[in-house]
């Protein structure tokens, strides 16, 4: 499947601010599985400097530096996209948890993608012993792995309350998992910790979901939005495999790679600092279109949501 992308920002502020610095995570990283072409990033006005930086994760990361006084900030990534591959189901002789968990203590590899990375608490993925209890039965050392997994994403599903607005982008995981409720990011956070807990390497990816509209309705141009779910590491043979919690399955071609990092701090579209007192608003409007759809002719909608979050009915 090809897609085409395009994700736009607008940052307003109440006053001229005279210098501000933001880390874009917007041109998809490498992976396995995809391809990526034709990637422009516009900036508006033009940054004094904006350069590439390397990342201790599969991320992509573009440093912006604005020097002169600015009121409003657009930007915008543009790129296309290609999902490889075929559906990625459950196998009879899929590892068990334990020896996956054993596999991943004795792996030295220690690149970007290692599992090593991932085994371990982050800042926004501590390791709660509330969410190990509730997902032990699932998570048992001898479970087949990519079962379990797609078990306890489906469990999120099922449990847990696809709700925009309740919860924002540093919201911790413990209050998201108490309430039943949140958005993609918050979902991923869970299964993130759930998996960690039983001794998996499990990462958070940001990245992009084809969302279809209801039937008989065009597809509005700009209503999509990021989206986030989870990669575990199922053993040397398996590999990465990712797992959308919420909506309760295994990523396929309508999941298109971003980044990937330990937890949503590591992946973030934006995140950055600029000097001075005024507030600020912030807008998104993306858009991800089949290659073979005709542009509908519709005006585009702009969200104001949160970066991590997606539509109920795709993410």
């Amino acid at each position: 499947m090809i897609y085409h992308v395009r994700h736009r920002t607008t940052l307003r502020y109440a006053a001229p601010v005279r210098l501000a610095r933001f880390n874009l995570r917007l041109k998809p990283a490498p992976w396995p599985g995809q391809w990526t072409s034709d990637h422009q990033l516009s900036v508006d006005p033009a940054p004094a400097i904006i350069e590439s930086r390397p990342a201790a994760w599969p991320v992509q990361v573009a440093r912006l530096v604005i020097e002169s006084p600015i009121r409003e900030l657009i930007i915008e990534s543009r790129f296309r996209a290609g999902v490889q591959g075929g559906v990625i189901a459950p196998q009879p002789d899929d590892p068990v948890i334990a020896s996956v968990a054993d596999a991943a203590l004795a792996n030295r590899d220690m690149g970007p993608a290692a599992p090593a990375h991932y085994l371990y608490a982050s800042a926004r993925a501590p390791l709660l012993a509330q969410i190990g209890a509730w997902a032990g039965a699932t998570l048992a050392p001898d479970q087949p792995i990519v079962t379990a997994a797609l078990d306890l994403a489906q469990r999120i599903r099922a449990e847990f309350r696809y709700q925009a607005g309740v919860t924002d982008a540093g919201t911790p995981v413990a209050d998201a998992f108490a309430a039943r409720h949140g958005v993609c990011q918050d979902f991923a956070h869970v299964m993130l910790v759930a998996l960690r807990h039983a001794g998996l390497p499990a990462a958070y990816v940001s990245g992009y979901l084809r969302t279809l509209p209801p039937p008989g309705m065009p597809r509005l141009v700009g209503a999509d939005a990021m989206h986030a779910w989870v990669m575990l590491w199922c053993g040397p043979t398996r590999g990465w495999i990712g797992f959308d919690p919420t909506n309760g399955c295994i990523a396929g071609e309508g999941h298109l790679f971003v980044a990937m990092g330990r937890d949503y701090a590591d992946v973030a579209p934006m995140d950055g600092l600029f000097v001075g007192g005024a507030g600020q608003s912030l807008s998104v409007s993306v858009d991800v279109a089949p290659e073979e759809e005709t542009t509908p002719s519709r005006s585009p909608r702009t969200s104001a949501s949160s970066p991590g979050a997606a539509a109920p009915s795709g993410g």
